[in-house]
């Protein structure tokens, strides 16, 4: 297969969903700002940019939004890079669409953010007989040859499931409830992706060490706030005792507190619940702040340079890390947020 670089032959296909909400927010070439689904004006990649198509999870989430400007502004056509990006509008199905449509256009590297584990055997494939390099992003996949897939940049979902798990300890001693009855309830995030099953796992390795801890029941949310707010508002009706809420990410937090309020409880250390959260994006570090998220676990966004560093190896021809993990902290109740908010990115 003829690669884009050194040919004139280009065939633009772009879903431009995501973008159009990018606006004005740098995104370069492939940002035009219209009203409808296709670029009003297109440009053609230099002959010696590097194309890489990214096939994204969607947009549903602040965090998700974050993670897409990433890669747009470090993907630039001035640094030498061409790139097309594909919204899968969270369905698996669109973005082994998009994979192929990368394949036939000859890309240079595919960079995947796989919604769900599984079902990635064939394509994957597809695209290593091209001899087209996948990089996969955030979450990972499970397939039987490893070999299909470069490399894997991101989180370690599972050791932020433990990391929550232990604070919860932590916390419970420093309030004297070490030994008490602790009813949990967690809002999952997608059922079968990398950081649904990474996260409920870890905190279940924690939860095995703590006997009087009772998990009353899993939900998935979907990664949405309107969804968690219908589960939130479920789980209170349901039980009339829950000292602990666990969100699989920042959106789910946000539709759990309102429907927690909404029901005349209160959140933080002197409230009826602690609420955990991933992502630490800043509207949720400011409920931190608040006190009424009492510690969230970071799931860095900023994926892009990473995966920048890891392609400059590639096109060097040096090895590459089989799985690189991003940096990653927490945020807490006790901690000054408003002056960690002045230097952070997101």
């Amino acid at each position: 297969m003829m690669k884009m670089r050194g040919t004139s032959l280009f065939m633009p296909a772009f879903v431009l969903c995501f973008l159009l909400l990018l606006a004005g927010c740098g995104a370069g070439h492939d940002a035009a700002a219209t009203s409808g689904t296709e670029p009003e004006s297109e440009s053609m990649p230099d002959e010696d940019d590097i194309v890489i198509g990214i096939s994204q999870v969607g947009s549903e989430s602040d965090w998700r939004t974050t993670n897409t400007k990433a890669y747009i502004n470090t993907f630039t056509q001035e640094k030498g890079y061409y790139l097309i990006f594909e919204d899968g509008q969270q369905k698996q199905e669109n973005q082994v669409k998009a994979v192929r449509k990368f394949i036939l256009k000859g890309v240079d590297y595919i960079v995947l953010a796989p919604i769900v584990e599984t079902g990635w055997d064939a394509v994957l494939k597809e695209a290593r007989d091209a001899g087209i390099p996948v990089i996969i992003v955030d979450r990972n996949v499970s397939v039987e040859d490893e070999s299909l897939y470069t490399c894997r940049v991101g989180s370690d979902l599972m050791q932020e499931g433990r990391n929550a798990g232990e604070w919860l300890a932590d916390y419970l001693e420093s309030r004297g409830r070490r030994n008490k009855k602790i009813n949990i309830v967690t809002l999952q995030g997608t059922l079968g992706s990398t950081a649904q099953i990474g996260r409920t796992s870890g905190f279940a390795e924690v939860m095995e060490k703590h006997p009087n801890w009772n998990m009353l029941e899993y939900q998935s949310g979907d990664f949405t706030q309107a969804k968690a707010y219908e589960v939130m508002e479920y789980f209170l009706e349901k039980y009339d005792d829950i000292d602990v809420v666990i969100c699989e990410n920042d959106n789910m937090a946000f539709g759990a507190i309102e429907a927690i309020k909404e029901a005349g409880l209160k959140l933080g250390k002197n409230g009826d619940i602690i609420l955990i959260s991933f992502d630490a994006v800043r509207d949720a570090l400011l409920l931190v702040q608040k006190g009424e998220i009492m510690a969230d676990f970071e799931c860095n966004p900023i994926i892009g340079p990473l995966v920048e560093e890891t392609l400059q190896k590639l096109e060097r021809g040096e090895p590459v890390e089989k799985v690189q993990y991003i940096d990653e902290t927490y945020f807490d109740y006790r901690m000054d947020i408003e002056s960690l908010l002045e230097e952070r990115e997101y």
